[in-house]
């Protein structure tokens, strides 16, 4: 059975609950920094965390007709190892349920999720707006020093004299 998108009330309906998701982390979750509209798009948010392993992550949030989207830039193309880093990195993906590393623009890695709007319904949908943030937060903090280690590694190199 052919699934039908969602209305564009049952779109605003998304939007109206995402934003006040949002606005309500904003002002309760010490993680989350900063969240600001997409001048851009009417339907998306930039939304900055907080980390102890990398400062902070700017993921961004775009309510698409069938599905919510969120990527954040993980860490610049590698300059070396890149074999071995791009191995590390799907080997996590397998590991990683809602979400995966990928080569985005300029080589550079990134984190993308979604979430399709015609399975996950509206009550449901701040809970999986919690794990998807939360998802993102623990891979950027379990899993960006060791990638940086391996993508950059001379950089960290103490050469004993």
């Amino acid at each position: 059975m052919p699934v039908t998108p969602p209305t564009d009330d049952e779109i605003q309906e998304r939007f109206d609950t995402i934003d006040r998701w949002l606005k309500a982390q904003m002002a309760g979750n010490p993680v989350v920094d900063t969240v600001e509209a997409d001048i851009h798009n009417q339907r998306a948010w930039y939304v900055r965390l907080l980390g102890d392993e990398k400062e902070f992550s700017t993921v961004w949030l775009q309510l698409r007709q069938r599905t919510l989207h969120a990527e954040t830039y993980f860490m610049a193309a590698p300059q070396e190892n890149e074999a071995e880093l791009y191995a590390y990195l799907l080997r996590r993906n397998a590991r990683m349920i809602g979400g995966r590393f990928v080569i985005g623009p300029e080589e550079a890695v990134y984190l993308y999720c979604q979430l399709d709007n015609t399975i996950v319904g509206i009550d449901a949908l701040p809970g999986e707006l919690d794990r998807i943030l939360g998802s993102i937060y623990q891979w950027v903090e379990q899993f960006f020093q060791p990638a940086l280690r391996i993508g950059f590694a001379s950089r960290f190199r103490t050469d004993s004299v």
